[in-house]
């Protein structure tokens, strides 16, 4: 798989076929690793950081359980390639604003992605589409015996698993997933929900993570700490507290077509029309076009599209993706002009043509 290759296809995690996918576009478990004898990477040099890359990178591409893995240096990429990755999930911003040897490893099906020289020497991550925490944490336990029987990490007896950042000592596990809540932000809920999350100690952030904004109504819910719980523990927490927010969600769904349904076909029909028509249209306006659309298509008030269809609009309509597909590097504006064409040629039927 090469880079070109990658931008054409379309990750497993936006198929739109796993469980609750009309609300959880997708499950996502991390666990962040360091290799023993060497430094964090704040005291790293550049000598330190390559000799880890090119300890880990064979290991790497020697997994042969999940399929091909492809590696990625993306020390000397391009900006405009490694912001694809970013929009893709496939790597943080983090990794791709470093300076250094740094890459990543990633399945075929890009639902498991291997950074290296991040926070941490690994950011091992499996990501899948709809409610899948069981299947992430059982795949990224396994990868995760594989590493270790063939490097050391950092252990501590007592501590557990020894990390850059304190809030990740312990099993070093993030489990998340991510939400779409169209309906939680137009019946003003939404701040409910985030306080009730910090009172599970659980935290939230936009569909990029830490540092990220909010973006089409799509939200990530994550735990904050690892030391002194046990991975299951920490992946059960998040199991806990979904059906609830599911709950949420469909109620406020269905609140909002009880009391004013004609209203919220028209801002869906709006939305839609809109995304048919523009000659040219801001990524952060298509994103939440597109999120009152996946809620219209949920909602039984749009037939002639499908879920996968929208997730992969939301990635596609992206400004790395835009200018990797039309194969020119292009400013905001010019961005805007081929965003709105992109999604015409996409989004208008045969019919509506003649």
């Amino acid at each position: 798989m090469d880079l070109e290759t990658l931008a054409r296809s379309v990750s497993e995690w936006l198929k739109g076929t796993g469980p609750e996918a009309d609300i959880i576009v997708s499950s996502r478990i991390r666990l962040a690793r360091n290799l023993a004898k060497f430094p964090f990477l704040s005291r790293a040099d550049e000598g330190i950081r390559a000799e880890i890359e090119n300890q880990v990178k064979d290991r790497l591409l020697g997994i042969k359980k999940f399929g091909p893995i492809t590696y990625f240096p993306i020390d000397g990429m391009a900006q405009l390639d490694r912001q694809m990755f970013v929009e893709r999930q496939l790597i943080s911003r983090e990794l791709s604003e470093a300076k250094g040897a740094r890459g990543v490893a990633i399945s075929e099906e890009q639902n498991l992605s291997i950074m290296v020289n991040e926070e941490d020497h690994l950011r091992i991550q499996v990501l899948r589409s709809g409610y899948e925490l069981d299947a992430c944490w059982k795949q990224i336990s396994q990868l995760d015996d594989e590493l270790e029987s063939q490097v050391t990490y950092a252990f501590h007896e007592h501590l557990g698993y020894l990390t850059a950042c304190p809030t990740n000592v312990g099993t070093g596990i993030r489990a998340s997933v991510m939400l779409h809540l169209p309906a939680l932000v137009l019946t003003k809920e939404i701040q409910k929900f985030f306080q009730a999350m910090h009172k599970m100690n659980l935290t939230v952030r936009g569909m990029y993570g830490e540092g990220s904004q909010a973006m089409g109504d799509f939200y990530q819910v994550s735990n904050q700490t690892t030391l002194g719980r046990s991975e299951e523990d920490i992946v059960n927490t998040i199991k806990t507290v979904i059906p609830k927010i599911l709950d949420y969600e469909r109620n406020a769904r269905a609140r909002l077509m009880n009391d004013n349904r004609r209203g919220v076909h028209d801002q869906v029909s709006r939305a839609y029309g809109i995304l048919k028509t523009a000659q040219t249209i801001s990524s952060e306006e298509t994103m939440q076009l597109l999120s009152n659309v996946r809620m219209g298509v949920n909602l039984g008030l749009i037939d002639d599209l499908e879920i996968p269809q929208i997730n992969e609009l939301f990635i596609f309509t992206q400004p790395a993706h835009l200018q990797k597909i039309r194969k020119e590097r292009m400013e905001s504006a010019e961005r805007n002009v081929a965003r709105a064409a992109y999604l015409r040629t996409k989004l208008i039927q045969p019919d509506e043509m003649n």
